[in-house]
């Protein structure tokens, strides 16, 4: 897997190995995955004696029309070409079953402009391509809740959700409670009994692992009940996508196992901290780290000064692809460590980008995008940072004139007349919508972008927006039903 610099053992999995694991496995099954645009899998399974050469030359044809954000294609002929570099043991079948990640073409060969794998794979050519650098790489933080249970109703004449948890301690009361609960805001890095979820997350771990993805570390996260972290190593940018993907099958895979469910929504909990996925990232080429500069600031090279500067300019439209649910936005508020405003600083999370103070060495100096939540199509996320961190570096946008800062001290401890003057992260999905609709050209670089993607994307979030803006909300009954 990936290091550092990007190197990556999976380039040297052949059409010829993965025939040779199957037999060798005694495979039974083929389990073809796919991302549609909003960044949900689909699968499809054929029996193993369908696995030949010509599976991955001519791939298997299916009908894409009823695939969220494919039907705006004239012909809904599609075909699933798997990649066989991403070939992995599925560890949660009753039959051995091969598992194998899948580009998007159309009847008439030409890969589809929305397949947003292929539009990360169009990602990777392009900094090849501009001679930059040659390796984007990158490391996803995983945050989530794991719950017991979750009932909601969503009617003409109710609307209700109730989540319960054994770590919450709305849970104190009941007979034979323990009384080691956690309280909001009190969940970092707690230590079982308390931490009761340790072994469910370890066990998560290991099939991490076990599928090929190194871990760095586990460990009970801050919002309290239920709320956990797994944070990988590097990759570069498509095995990152790919690797996110396959995190989050896993993880709600064992939640499921065990009686339990899993979830990567930014803001399940009132008043509680969400759920992000902090992005790491940092160039290389040849080899060669791009971002560092020992006598730069913070150890930065000018090249990584355009990057972030080249983020935070586009930050506005790059949350209408890294924050695309109505529910991210409230999780982007004060006082839960997620960033609110537009700057970036050394070792600061309250900012939008954070340089972590430890990475002090030329192959560790990266910067970490902080706004970013599970619900993006991480495909497109991170090929959208890629093409704004490169048009920062190409147009030399330089952040601390853009008076980005850098900015060392928590923001919410300056005085309300200079955080003012500060730019902030878009309030709602449909301001930064409208942000990506304006801003969108550098996305449209190299054709890793079309119009037409962006176009389906929007309006597939606006109607989100829409649904949800429509509803009334159970609160609103509590402050105005007696006005």
């Amino acid at each position: 897997m990936a290091g550092p610099a990007g190197e990556s053992a999976r380039a040297d999995r052949s059409i010829e190995s993965v025939l040779e694991t199957a037999r060798g496995e005694r495979i039974e099954a083929i389990d073809l995955k796919f991302v549609d645009l909003p960044g949900r899998w689909h699968h499809l399974t054929l029996p193993a004696g369908r696995l030949d050469e010509t599976l991955f030359r001519d791939g298997i044809a299916f009908d894409g029309g009823s695939v969220p954000g494919y039907g705006s294609e004239k012909k809904s002929d599609m075909a699933l070409i798997p990649d066989p570099a991403t070939a992995m043991l599925d560890p949660f079948w009753p039959r051995p079953t091969l598992s194998l990640i899948c580009d998007v073409f159309l009847g008439d060969g030409r890969h589809f402009a929305s397949d947003p794998r292929g539009i990360a794979e169009r990602a990777e050519a392009f900094l090849r391509e501009s001679g930059i650098a040659d390796t984007a790489s990158m490391s996803p933080e995983f945050e989530f809740y794991i719950f017991d249970a979750v009932r909601y109703r969503t009617e003409v004449h109710t609307s209700s959700y109730t989540i319960d948890a054994e770590e919450g301690e709305w849970g104190s009361g009941r007979i034979g409670s323990p009384g080691t609960r956690l309280p909001l805001k009190g969940g970092y890095h707690a230590l079982p009994p308390r931490d009761r979820l340790y072994r469910l997350r370890d066990e998560m771990v290991r099939v991490i692992e076990q599928c090929g993805i190194p871990v760095k570390y586990h460990h009970h996260e801050g919002g309290g009940p239920g709320q956990s972290e797994i944070e990988i190593l590097f990759h570069p940018l498509l095995e990152a996508g790919d690797a996110t993907m396959n995190v989050k099958y896993i993880v709600r895979m064992i939640a499921e196992r065990a009686g339990r469910t899993a979830t990567f929504m930014p803001k399940p909990l009132f008043n509680a901290a969400g759920n992000g996925m902090h992005i790491h990232q940092h160039l290389f080429r040849d080899g060669a780290p791009l971002f560092w500069d020992e006598n730069g600031w913070a150890g930065l090279s000018e090249l990584a000064l355009h990057y972030i500067g080249g983020l935070l300019h586009h930050a506005p439209a790059l949350l209408g692809l890294t924050n695309p649910s109505t529910n991210s936005y409230k999780r982007l508020v004060p006082g839960f460590e997620a960033p609110v405003l537009l700057i970036y600083g050394l070792a600061n999370r309250s900012a939008a980008i954070r340089i972590p103070e430890r990475a002090d060495t030329p192959e560790t100096k990266r910067i970490e995008f902080r706004p970013p939540d599970p619900t993006c199509n991480i495909y497109l996320a991170l090929a959208g940072m890629l093409m704004a961190g490169l048009d920062g570096i190409r147009r030399k946008i330089d952040p601390r004139e853009r008076k980005f800062g850098p900015y060392d001290e928590n923001i919410m401890e300056l005085s309300e007349s200079k955080r003012g003057r500060l730019k902030t992260l878009p309030l709602s999905l449909t301001e930064a919508l409208d942000a990506l609709e304006r801003d969108h050209d550098f996305l449209l670089e190299g054709g890793v972008f079309d119009e037409a993607t962006i176009s389906t994307w929007v309006a597939l979030k606006r109607a989100e927006a829409l649904d949800v803006r429509n509803r009334p909300h159970p609160r609103e009954i509590a402050l105005y039903y007696d006005v």
